[in-house]
């Protein structure tokens, strides 16, 4: 980027500023250098989301039915890596992500208090670990955990896998 002037009235006289690619550059945050940029992929912010999200007290499980029930099947296969990111969804841009959640409480928890501390565990990670601004985070609470569902879903996998 070439030096360009800009003229700007004060008290009178008119003050001469020069701005060159350093500015630019500066102005553009932390993965913004003057050695090099630095971009994050979209799974890598879900990552750290999902993580962050599943580590407050309170969430069940994260995504949809259909997210579930594949990670239910996935986890049966040996080797295979449970799915972090499951649950997340992520709007990136070169400064700034929104993230959107899908999750299950646990029956007696406060779906407020497990919402702030998402929204508190997930800003604080994704920030430190990415220099992204966490604009916002979207929690949509789709189900309630009940204790006895639980052994209810062993006894149906069970008789489904004989």
């Amino acid at each position: 980027m070439a030096e360009q002037s800009t003229g700007r009235q004060v008290s009178g006289a008119t003050e001469e500023r020069r701005i060159t690619r350093q500015d630019v550059v500066t102005s553009n945050g932390p993965l913004q250098t003057p050695q090099g940029n630095t971009t994050i992929n979209d799974t890598v912010v879900q990552k750290l989301a999902g993580i962050a999200a599943r580590q407050v007290p309170g969430v069940h499980s994260m995504g949809g039915a259909a997210r579930r029930a594949f990670d239910s099947i996935s986890e049966r296969i040996p080797g295979s890596q449970t799915n972090v990111s499951g649950g997340v969804s992520v709007e990136k841009g070169d400064q700034q992500a929104a993230i959107d959640l899908t999750i299950i409480v646990e029956y007696g928890s406060s779906v407020v208090d497990v919402a702030e501390g998402i929204r508190r565990n997930v800003i604080k990670t994704v920030e430190q670990a990415t220099g992204l601004e966490v604009l916002e985070v979207n929690i949509n609470v789709t189900d309630v955990h009940l204790p006895d569902e639980e052994d209810q879903d062993e006894g149906r996998e069970d008789r489904d896998l004989k």
